[in-house]
């Protein structure tokens, strides 16, 4: 259970590390389960060079194109992934801060994260309800780290509160992303922190919190389990993508 004081930390910051809530042991499971997936090259999978973001390769053909970046629909592959996404440990927190009547996405992230060493790219600063299509921007992403995550190995990087920040237009490239160069930009990203997390932890994040993430600068692989959530009363907008896949209710 979060204490009051988690919660409005959360509601604050927009952001929430919960130390441990994953074992070692299951982060050992989901481990090998996703090397094995990307050994086999099960798909679905984004790579690198699907996201066109700075560092990944230009294209399949160049040297690094096939790097997978993200092992997709993953509460489709396992029970190993579906129980953990499902169950109490997230239940539990994700509740006391959506409300009691909760539902899984299938669609947005429902992945293992796969920074890869030599050709990781950059995440630029956005907020992940920029191609979300539901009523309210108030969904809850859980982020389990499965091995240590870092700076050098490109853990994500926050700006605490931007959650209810309002930005400009102007303030946004064609993507959806923060213009690093923008000068009005300059006091909002002179706030942001990295959020180094131990394998097991989990961070809680909002669908509006600005967050990016450098490259993988080590010689390990850098994984992540990710699911988001939404409250009941905040449903997908009917006829967008994010009602491609069935929902799964919590709890």
């Amino acid at each position: 259970m979060l204490t009051q004081e988690q919660i409005a930390d959360f509601h604050s910051n927009g952001f929430l590390v919960l130390p441990q809530l994953g074992s070692s042991a299951y982060c050992h499971r989901v481990l090998q389960f996703a090397e094995q997936q990307l050994a086999q090259a099960v798909l679905p999978f984004e790579l690198e060079t699907e996201t066109g973001y700075p560092g990944a390769p230009a294209s399949r053909g160049d040297q690094g194109g096939d790097t997978v970046r993200r092992i997709l629909h993953v509460t489709l592959r396992d029970r190993l992934i579906s129980d953990w996404a499902t169950g109490a440990a997230l239940a539990t927190p994700l509740k006391q801060l959506l409300g009691e009547n909760i539902l899984l996405s299938q669609v947005h992230h429902n992945c293992i994260m796969t920074k890869q060493p030599r050709y990781s790219s950059l995440t630029g600063w956005h907020r992940d309800s920029r191609y979300w299509h539901f009523q309210r921007p108030e969904l809850v992403s859980a982020w389990l780290a499965l091995r240590n995550e870092t700076v050098e190995n490109g853990c994500l990087l926050v700006i605490p509160g931007s959650h209810r920040v309002q930005v400009d237009v102007d303030a946004l490239d064609e993507a959806q992303f923060l213009k690093t160069g923008f000068p009005p930009n300059q006091s909002l990203l002179a706030q942001a922190v990295p959020v180094p997390l131990n394998a097991g932890d989990v961070l809680l994040f909002s669908s509006n919190l600005f967050h990016a993430a450098g490259k993988n600068h080590t010689s390990q692989t850098k994984f992540s389990m990710v699911f988001t959530y939404r409250a009941e009363d905040n449903p997908p907008i009917e006829g967008t993508r994010s009602t491609r896949l069935p929902e799964v209710r919590i709890g």
